[in-house]
Parts: structure tokens; C-alpha cells; sequence
């Protein structure tokens, strides 16, 4: 019931341009913050293992490139991925919790590094791999209530610094990219406690935000005619869909969440008196939603690829 009513909203909640075969992509590379780390780490090398401790997914379970990767692909597909916690575009414009978090810029820089070059033990090519981003999420977060700048030209700043990265991997082979919006943030646990002037603000930064992100994702397509897709994700619909039908989807909650369950559970049908099971609230913390929400979102970019 969940993913055919949410579904249903996805002809308006992905833009995409090009032609691409998900049937046909062997290498997902994925760049981003909390929302997409699973613990994998390329330093320790390209095949390295994945922790499989669930709080290294801020999802308590699959988050959405997993779900993507190996529940909905139709052929075997390889995950590397760069995400890190707590990410940001560029550390320098907006500093992320800890100066040793890797931005988007230290991300694709890795990948130019290690994987771009084809080592043997990752021979991707132009036509098999999909490079996605998720990226924004920190960066509107940390900085709508800074008043030293114009949120509108920063968010263009923003825009900016990540597509310079995108025409990086453009030149090392990049031919497909993903792009995921913002979701809407300013109904976590974190932006509610704030009160209404903050949700609405930076409710308004996001869309601002995300406005930026689809123009640019279009002026990068126009700018180079041998491209396999630019794919926008919108990823605020399925949110909303969810959030504003609680009772429809199964959630007992979704403006909180269960202090006893914020850094992880054991499984996903966790109980801990007096909070009911862990899977049937919406955010598992002040900020993340759970994997059954990442799992909507993987399906339904799928549908996206596929249709």
C-alpha cells in the first residue's frame, strides 16, 4: 500500500534528461552526507568491507543506495561509496560538525584519485556507472539562520562549488548522475523544537535550494550533448506523502521519536517500553527518517529509471 500510493506521485518528483539503462549499470559511486554513509571507508582500500553495524547507517537498517544496489536492481551492482556524516559541499563555505569531515569536494577528490584512474579492481566505464549525489541537507541546515549573508546568493554559491565537482568527474569519464533533493527537513524533530519561524525559514531555503539545484542540473545537460542522463530526484513529495498520512502508512509518530532507539537498534523490530517498535516511527532521531522511508525512496527511483 505504502509504495503504490507514493508512487503514484513520482511522474512530478524526478526530472530527467538523457538516455540511461539502470538494467545495465555495474558501478554506483555515491557522494553525501548522513543520509547516504553506510561506514565504508576507501582509504582502507576499494575492497575494503562494509561495517555492517546498523549505526553506521543513520537509517537503522538499508538506507537508500543499499536498497537501490540490492534490493531493486536488475543486474549486480557495485556500491562505492564516498558518503560521510555530517558532510557539506565545501567545508569552507559551510564547516561541517567536525573539520575532519570529508566534504563533497574531499569526496570526489578521493574519487579522482583512487578510482578514477580504472584500477583493476574496479574497471568501471562511461556507459556502466552512475555517479549520485545527496547532498544539501547540512549545508541548508547549518547556514539558514546565518545574517552576515544573502541565503538566495549563497545557495548559488553552493550550486556552484557542487557542479565544479560534477564537471570533474564529467572529465574523468562521468556520463550519468543522479542528483536527490532536499527533503523537507523542516518537519525533523531537530527544525520542530525551533517553533514556526524556523521551520518556515528554512522551509523557504530549501525550496530555494532545490530550485538552484534542478536549474543547474538542466544547464549542465545543455552544456554537454554526450551524456547518458541528469536525473533530479525530488524527494519532497514522498516525504510529504508520508508525514501527512501517518495513520495511512502504519507511523505512530511523526513529529518525534524514541530516545531509546536514537542511536540504533539491535533490529528493525526493536521494542523498548514504553516506545513502540522502532519501525513504526518516522525519524529514528532529530534528523533521520528510517530505512522503511529510504527504501520508498529507492523504489521510487527505480520506477524513475525503468518507466
Amino acid at each position: 500500500m505504502l509504495l503504490r500510493i507514493t508512487l503514484a506521485f513520482l511522474s512530478v518528483a524526478a526530472s530527467a534528461y538523457g538516455k540511461f539503462n539502470w538494467d545495465q549499470t555495474k558501478f554506483l559511486f555515491a557522494f553525501g552526507d548522513s543520509y547516504t554513509v553506510d561506514g565504508f571507508n576507501i582509504s582502507n582500500g576499494i575492497n575494503s568491507s562494509t561495517p555492517t553495524a546498523r549505526t553506521q547507517q543513520s537509517s537503522n537498517g538499508p538506507n537508500w543506495v543499499h536498497a537501490l544496489t540490492e534490493t531493486y536492481n536488475a543486474t549486480e551492482t557495485r556500491l562505492i561509496n564516498f558518503a560521510f556524516g555530517g558532510a557539506t559541499i565545501d567545508s569552507a563555505l559551510v564547516p561541517p560538525y567536525s573539520p575532519i569531515v570529508p566534504s563533497i569536494v574531499d569526496q570526489v577528490s578521493q574519487f579522482n584519485s583512487i578510482v578514477a584512474p580504472k584500477p583493476d579492481s574496479a574497471k568501471w566505464s562511461s556507459d556502466d556507472s552512475l555517479f549520485a549525489f545527496w547532498i544539501g541537507i547540512n549545508d541548508v541546515g547549518n547556514s539558514f539562520t546565518w545574517t552576515n549573508v544573502s541565503q538566495d546568493n549563497f545557495h548559488g554559491v553552493l550550486i556552484d562549488r557542487l557542479f565544479g565537482q560534477v564537471e570533474s568527474l564529467y572529465e574523468h569519464g562521468a556520463r550519468s548522475f543522479l542528483f536527490l533533493t532536499v527533503p523537507p527537513t523542516n518537519r525533523a524533530p531537530q527544525l520542530l523544537v525551533q517553533g514556526r519561524k524556523a521551520t518556515k525559514k528554512i522551509a523557504a531555503d530549501i525550496a530555494d535550494y532545490n530550485s538552484k539545484l534542478n536549474a543547474s542540473a538542466k544547464a549542465f545537460q545543455a552544456k554537454h550533448d554526450d551524456l547518458e542522463t541528469v536525473t533530479v530526484f525530488d524527494t519532497q513529495p514522498i516525504f510529504n506523502t508520508l508525514l501527512d498520512n501517518p495513520k495511512m502508512f502504519g507511523y505512530v509518530n511523526v513529529t518525534g521519536f524514541c530516545e531509546a532507539y536514537e542511536n540504533g537498534t539491535v533490529d528493525s523490530a526493536t521494542e523498548i517500553a514504553p516506545c513502540p517498535p522502532v519501525s513504526s516511527y518516522f525519524w529514528l532521531n532529530t534528523l533521520h527518517p528510517l530505512f522503511t522511508i529510504h527504501d520508498v525512496i529507492a523504489r521510487g527511483i527505480t520506477t524513475t529509471f525503468t518507466s
